[in-house]
């Protein structure tokens, strides 16, 4: 298969990329390498996967019209999974600019090029950021989700609309992934795992929001890749018993899908830094602040839906990751 990542140096999709080249698939991976966090980070991830002959590494902001489209007219891929965005809730307050310009332009652009060149299947990076507001947990894709807190939770609330649009009109199947919390080794330096381990070992105090009263539905990086090659190769077909009279939020009479996809387990933050507390045999100084603009209190991902779909079954828990992230943190910065 040959498939499409954008946001191949991100996080997951480095992660995504590296299973897909594995099990014989092309991978098309484009990124702009944007400086919101350390670039050379991006450039580690990507040299692990250059070495692979089937790994086009290309250099192209999804924002470009033009050169997406040239994108697409020249490689043809068969499947396309867009994980490039503008990420990060708090950082909208400080450049809302750059999430309508990649989150909803660069959105956009990647939807045309599924519609010109007709793909097999798009799966698209949604966000439990656009639960927003709600506080039924679990949260279920059939829970309606208008009101968003943060710009960003919008502009992937959006994404879930455009596709449905695309979806209806042209045909495109499209599968919209809400991810929760994700972390690991290669891992995000803007989150809170990276954040807290890079703070604990320089003895310097971890800023802890709501007062340590957050609860978040941590995933560790291979179960979130796992499900998302499940459903990149299951294609989003119709509900033909969908209905306007009580529409579905996640089905559709177009081929569109929207999914859950994490750990199926609310962890306390207290109790997430404990287990780093204990991965490093260090103790943590704790500076307490309130609810950020734009936080939610609570996440909790229902995957019934992605479980009786796709078959997915997140099995890592809190204390396998967490250890596993430190000794690549430890080995990747050489303090091993």
């Amino acid at each position: 298969m040959k498939v499409l990542v954008t946001g191949a140096a991100g996080f997951i999709g480095a992660a995504l990329s590296e299973k897909l080249l594995a099990r014989g698939d092309q991978v098309i991976g484009v990124d702009n390498l944007s400086d919101y966090y350390d670039v050379r980070l991006k450039q580690s991830r990507l040299a692990r996967l250059k070495s692979d002959a089937n790994f086009l590494d290309l250099r192209l902001d999804i924002a470009d019209g033009e050169g997406v489209e040239k994108l697409f007219a020249g490689e043809k891929p068969q499947r396309v999974v867009n994980l490039a965005a503008q990420a990060g809730v708090r950082y909208a307050a400080k450049n809302p600019h750059a999430y309508t310009q990649t989150n909803i332009s660069g959105f956009l652009n990647i939807l045309e090029g599924c519609r010109h060149h007709p793909v097999e299947h798009l799966v698209f990076a949604s966000s439990s950021s656009v639960y927003g507001a709600n506080t039924k947990v679990p949260f279920s894709v059939h829970h309606n989700v208008d009101h968003p807190v943060s710009l960003y939770a919008a502009t992937k609330k959006a994404n879930e609309l455009m596709a449905h649009a695309y979806s209806h009109l042209y045909g495109t199947p499209a599968t919209g992934l809400r991810f929760f919390t994700v972390y690991g080794p290669w891992g995000r330096p803007d989150m809170s795992l990276f954040l807290f381990v890079k703070k604990i070992l320089a003895g310097e105090p971890i800023d802890v929001f709501n007062y340590g009263k957050h609860q978040r539905d941590f995933t560790y990086i291979d179960d979130i890749v796992d499900g998302v090659i499940r459903v990149l190769d299951r294609p989003a077909l119709p509900n033909a018993d969908w209905s306007g009279d009580a529409p579905d939020p996640a089905t559709s009479r177009a081929p569109y899908a929207l999914y859950n996809i994490g750990n199926n387990n609310s962890v306390d933050l207290e109790h997430y830094i404990k287990v780093i507390e204990d991965c490093l045999g260090m103790r943590a100084k704790r500076n307490l602040l309130p609810l950020q603009p734009g936080d939610v209190v609570a996440t909790w991902a229902d995957v019934d839906d992605l479980a009786r779909d796709m078959d997915y079954r997140p099995g890592t828990p809190i204390e396998v990751g967490v250890k596993r992230f430190v000794d690549w943190y430890k080995n990747y910065y050489g303090l091993a």
